[in-house]
């Protein structure tokens, strides 16, 4: 995800830490990613991996506050479930996309396609529940 360059990586091996076949860093780290209007599609559409969303903002002490909560079940789940962050301020057309009214929002999408969404802020241990 660092230099946006598309790798295969089979089911199989994608808790084995695999890495970028162009800049060499790992795919798959247990941290969140930070998407965008530009980039979102093309990651979530284009991943076998289930996706969580967390849309937030900085101003948020919902958002805030559950940051180290959703980094933390990132890490439970590396390999098994990509988790992203979109700040909805500065991505407005995924906010308005996914109908996002508050903050923080997870969804879970699959393909691209949403399955379910939570409002307000969760600790660790009910995002990995809901992720799953």
């Amino acid at each position: 995800m660092h230099c946006q360059a598309t790798n295969r990586v089979p089911v199989t091996r994608l808790t084995h830490d695999p890495v970028c076949g162009r800049c060499g860093k790992a795919l798959l780290d247990g941290r969140p990613i930070e998407l965008t209007d530009a980039n979102f599609d093309a990651v979530t559409q284009h991943t076998d991996l289930p996706v969580l969303v967390d849309f937030w903002a900085p101003w948020c002490g919902p958002c805030v506050g559950m940051a180290p909560q959703f980094e933390r079940a990132s890490r439970q789940l590396k390999g098994r479930v990509l988790f992203a962050k979109v700040k909805s301020d500065e991505n407005p057309l995924t906010a308005r996309r996914f109908g996002i009214r508050s903050i923080p929002t997870l969804v879970r999408l699959k393909a691209g396609q949403e399955l379910a969404r939570q409002s307000g802020a969760l600790q660790a241990g009910q995002i990995v529940s809901f992720a799953g």
